[in-house]
C-alpha cells in the first residue's frame, strides 16, 4: 500500500440549551442543543428576518428548521438540493410528526419535478393547477430550489396577452407559508445564490415580513453581507464561535455527558493517500488494495462503509469488482451516483458498501463507520468527510449496534500530503491527535481553494431582477404592485451593486443580437440562460441504459461530453426512444414522465462504460480568432465534435451544428484556463480548435456553454495580456 499518514480525530460534544424557550413542548426524554434553541428565539424575534444556523454536520440542524412547526404555530416550505436528501428528510419531518405529536398535525408534502409531471398527467391537468393542489392545505412543503425558483418566474403559467398574471402561483404560496428553510446552502454556486436573493427580495416586497432560515455548516460570508446590504436583519447562529463545542479526551467524555452534551461525532482515524494527480489513480489504488476494504468487514463485523468518487465512470467500473469480490463473504455492495436507476438509489442505504459521487455527499444521512473519498477542493475535502461518524450502527434486522471504531481513508494528491505533514513546520504532524476545527483550517490552507465567482453578482444577478421587475408591471397586476416593484427594484440595485437600466439596455441588446443571429423575432437565449436557475443542458442526451438491472429506470440524461468520454453508445432515433418509454410505463404499470426528453439533443443507447477514457475535442469549421477576441458572452453556430474512435460523430454532428449555443471561447488552453481561474472539477469546459488549429497537438481554445460561459464572462478579464503581460482589472 502507497505510505500514509494518519491522524486520529477527537470527538465533538455540542452544549445544552441552558433554557427552553417560551412554551415549547418536547416528547418525554428529548431535550435541546444550545444552537436548536437559539435558532427558535431568532425565528421568534421579531427584529430578524434571516437565521444562519452553522452548527455542525450531524448537530440536529433538521430539528432546528422544524422546531416552530412542530409546536403547531408555523407553516414550513424546505427547499433540497437534491431529490435523495429531500426523500430523506420527508421520512425524518414525519417521525418528528409523530414523536411531537403538534395540535394541528401538519400535514406534509413532498414535490420534485417527475412527481409534478407525473401527478399533472395523471389528473389531466396543467402543472400550475397540480401545484395548487399539491400545495394547497399542507403546513409543510418539501421541494428543490429549482422548482422554488421558476414558480416565482412564471415558468409554470400560461403566458401571452390572455395568459395568466405572473403572481398566480407564488402570489398564494408565499402568503401560506411563513418559514422558508433552504437546506445545504453551501452547495448553491453564483447564479443559484443570485436566484435565492432576488426570490427573498420579491416575497419581502410583495408580502408582510417572513422569516429565511439558512443551514449550512460553512456559510459563505459574502452572501451573508448582501443581505445586510439589502436591509435583511440577520443573526448568525454560530455554536463553535460561542465555545459551544467540546472535543474532549476519553476522560472528560462522561463528564460532559452527565452535564446533558450531546456526542454529534465520534473519533476517527483518518489516514491521508497521497496519489499521483492523473486519471484512474484512486481506481487503481482501490483495486491494489481490495483486501484491505475486504478486511475491515471481516475485522469489524457489522461495518458498513461507503467510497466517494469523483467519476460517475469510476464508481460504474469499480462497483461490479466489489461485488464480485464480497459477494462471497455475504456483503452486499451498491452504487449512488447521478447515472443509477431510483431503485438502485433508494435501495443503496441498506448495503454494507456503497460506491456513490456528488448524490450521496450533500445531507444524506448515512449510518457509516468506513469511508474512503476523493475530493476535489477543501470544501469538498471537509463535507465528504463530514459524512463519518454522525451515528453509531445497526444491523440487518434494524436493531442499534455499537460500532467498534471509526476509519478514514482520504484518496488525496501527493502536493497536499507535502504540504500539510512535511517542510520545517508541518501543519500536521503523524499519528498526532487533533480536534475538528484544527484540522479543517489546515485543510483550508493547504489545499485548492476554487474561485467563488464573486462576479457574477453583478454582471449576471441583476438580470434575474429585470426579469421579476417587468413581471410586477405586467398589466394584469400593474396597479396591485406598484410600491412593491418600486421597493424591489432598489432592493436589487442595492444588493447587486448595479442600475437596472443598464441591465434593461444589455437585456435588449442581446435579444436584438438574437435576432439578427437567427432570424427569429422573438427569443433572447443568453438572457433566458441568465434568469435560468441550473442553466440550460444545450447538449443534454436521452440515454436508454442497457446496464441498468430495473426496466423502469433505463431511461436517463447526461451530457454529450461525458458521453463521448466514458460511455459506449448506439445512436437510436426519438421517436425509438419514447416509443420504448412509453411501452415500458405500460408494461411495469409505473408512470415515466417523459418532459424531461423533451429538448434533447440526441438519444442513444448506453451499451458499456469504458476502462479508459477516450480523448475528444469540439471543433469549429471556420476560424475562432474573432470569436475569441471579443471576449465576450454570444451565440454560435456550426460547432461539431471531433473523435476518430467514434463512429457515430458524423449523426451526432449533424444534431449538433444546426444548434445555436450560448458560448464563450477564450483564446488559450483549456487545461490553463482551468488551473489560472481555479475552475471547480466539474465545470463545464472543453477544448476547442478550428480549421486553422485543428492539427494542433493541444487545442488553442477553450470554449464553455450556457450557464459556464455566462460564469466564465465573470472571470475571463484575469487572461487578456496587454503587451504580452497578464493583467487583472
Amino acid at each position: 500500500m502507497t505510505d500514509t499518514y494518519k491522524i486520529m480525530l477527537k470527538p465533538v460534544y455540542s452544549c445544552p440549551a441552558t433554557a427552553m424557550p417560551e412554551g415549547v413542548k418536547l416528547p418525554p426524554g428529548w431535550s435541546l442543543a444550545w444552537h436548536q434553541a437559539e435558532t427558535l428565539k431568532a425565528l421568534r424575534d421579531p427584529e430578524i428576518d434571516v437565521v444562519f444556523n452553522t452548527a455542525m454536520t450531524g448537530d440536529g440542524k433538521s430539528l432546528a428548521a422544524f422546531l416552530e412547526v412542530l409546536q403547531g404555530d408555523c407553516n414550513a416550505i424546505a427547499l433540497y438540493p437534491t431529490n435523495e436528501l429531500a426523500r430523506d428528510q420527508e421520512t425524518q419531518t414525519r417521525k418528528y410528526i409523530a414523536d411531537f405529536q403538534p395540535p394541528n398535525d401538519p400535514r406534509v408534502t413532498r414535490l420534485s419535478g417527475a412527481e409534478l409531471e407525473i401527478y399533472a398527467e395523471n389528473e389531466g391537468l396543467k402543472k400550475s393547477a397540480a401545484i395548487e393542489t399539491l400545495t394547497g392545505q399542507r403546513e409543510v412543503l418539501l421541494t428543490n430550489p429549482d422548482i422554488f425558483h421558476y414558480l416565482h418566474r412564471g415558468a409554470y403559467i400560461i403566458k401571452g396577452a390572455k395568459g395568466d398574471s405572473p403572481d398566480k402561483l407564488w402570489n398564494r404560496i408565499d402568503k401560506d407559508f411563513d418559514l422558508f428553510i433552504f437546506d445545504e446552502f453551501h452547495v448553491y454556486a453564483a447564479p443559484q445564490v443570485a436566484s435565492v436573493i432576488n426570490t427573498m427580495l420579491l416575497i419581502r416586497a410583495t408580502n408582510r415580513r417572513k422569516k429565511f432560515l439558512f443551514l449550512s455548516a460553512t456559510p459563505d460570508q459574502q452572501m451573508i453581507s448582501r443581505f445586510k446590504d439589502a436591509g435583511f436583519r440577520c443573526r448568525v447562529i454560530d455554536p463553535l464561535e460561542q465555545n459551544k463545542y467540546q472535543f474532549p479526551e476519553m476522560p472528560e467524555q462522561q463528564q460532559l455527558k452527565n452535564n446533558g452534551w450531546r456526542q454529534v461525532a465520534r473519533a476517527i482515524d483518518l489516514s491521508f493517500v497521497p496519489l499521483e494527480p492523473i486519471a484512474k489513480s484512486s481506481e487503481t489504488w482501490l483495486k491494489e488494495n481490495a483486501e484491505l476494504i475486504l478486511q475491515q468487514f471481516q475485522q469489524h463485523p457489522g461495518s458498513k462503509g461507503t467510497i466517494i468518487l469523483n467519476s460517475i465512470a469510476a464508481v460504474k467500473r469499480l462497483t461490479p469488482f466489489f461485488q464480485a469480490l464480497m459477494q462471497p463473504y455475504g456483503l452486499r455492495v451498491s452504487e449512488n451516483t447521478g447515472l443509477s436507476g431510483k431503485t438502485e438509489r433508494e435501495n443503496s442505504l441498506a448495503a454494507d458498501l456503497i460506491l456513490g459521487t456528488s448524490t450521496i455527499d450533500v445531507g444524506v444521512d448515512f449510518k457509516i463507520n468506513f469511508l474512503i473519498f476523493e475530493s476535489s477542493d477543501a470544501g469538498n475535502f471537509i463535507q465528504r468527510l463530514g459524512r463519518l461518524g454522525r451515528h453509531d450502527g445497526y444491523d440487518r434486522d434494524g436493531q442499534s449496534i455499537q460500532f467498534d471504531g471509526f476509519t478514514a481513508y482520504a484518496l488525496v494528491p501527493n502536493f497536499l500530503v507535502e504540504r500539510l505533514f512535511l517542510g520545517n513546520e508541518p501543519a500536521l504532524i503523524n499519528v498526532t491527535v487533533y480536534d475538528r476545527p484544527f484540522l479543517n483550517a489546515a485543510i483550508n490552507d493547504k489545499y485548492r481553494q476554487i474561485n467563488d465567482f464573486r462576479g457574477y453578482y453583478k454582471r449576471w444577478g441583476a438580470v434575474q431582477s429585470f426579469k421579476l421587475c417587468a413581471d410586477l408591471n405586467h398589466k394584469t397586476i400593474q396597479q396591485q404592485y406598484a410600491d412593491s416593484r418600486e421597493k424591489f427594484q432598489t432592493a436589487c440595485e442595492t444588493v447587486f451593486d448595479t442600475s437596472l437600466k443598464s441591465v434593461a439596455g444589455r437585456v435588449f441588446r442581446w435579444a436584438d443580437e438574437w435576432k439578427q443571429f437567427s432570424g427569429q423575432k422573438t427569443g433572447n437565449p443568453i438572457a433566458e440562460d441568465a434568469c435560468s436557475f441550473r442553466g440550460s443542458s444545450p447538449l443534454q442526451c436521452g440515454i436508454y441504459d442497457e446496464t441498468e438491472s430495473h426496466e423502469a429506470d433505463r431511461y436517463k440524461t447526461y451530457d454529450l461530453p461525458g458521453i463521448l468520454g466514458n460511455l459506449e453508445i448506439e445512436l437510436w432515433t426519438k421517436e425509438a426512444f419514447l416509443r420504448s418509454l412509453e411501452a415500458t410505463a405500460k408494461r411495469t404499470k409505473q408512470p415515466l414522465p417523459k418532459g424531461r426528453f423533451a429538448h434533447c439533443l440526441a438519444f442513444m443507447k448506453l451499451k458499456a462504460y469504458r476502462e479508459e477514457r477516450l480523448n475528444w475535442k469540439f471543433h469549429f469549421p471556420g476560424t475562432l480568432e474573432g470569436v475569441a477576441d471579443a471576449w465576450k458572452v454570444q451565440m454560435l453556430k456550426g460547432v461539431e465534435i471531433w473523435q476518430p474512435d467514434n463512429r457515430w460523430a458524423g449523426e451526432i454532428n449533424k444534431k449538433l451544428r444546426d444548434r445555436a449555443l450560448v458560448s464563450y471561447v477564450l483564446p488559450r488552453p483549456m487545461s490553463e484556463v482551468r488551473q489560472r481561474l481555479r475552475l471547480p472539477m466539474h465545470f463545464q469546459i472543453y477544448p476547442i480548435s478550428d480549421n486553422y488549429s485543428f492539427h494542433d497537438a493541444v487545442a488553442p481554445y477553450a470554449i464553455a456553454f450556457g450557464q459556464s460561459a455566462l460564469l466564465l464572462d465573470t472571470l475571463a478579464y484575469q487572461l487578456k495580456s496587454k503587451g504580452g503581460e497578464i493583467w487583472i482589472a
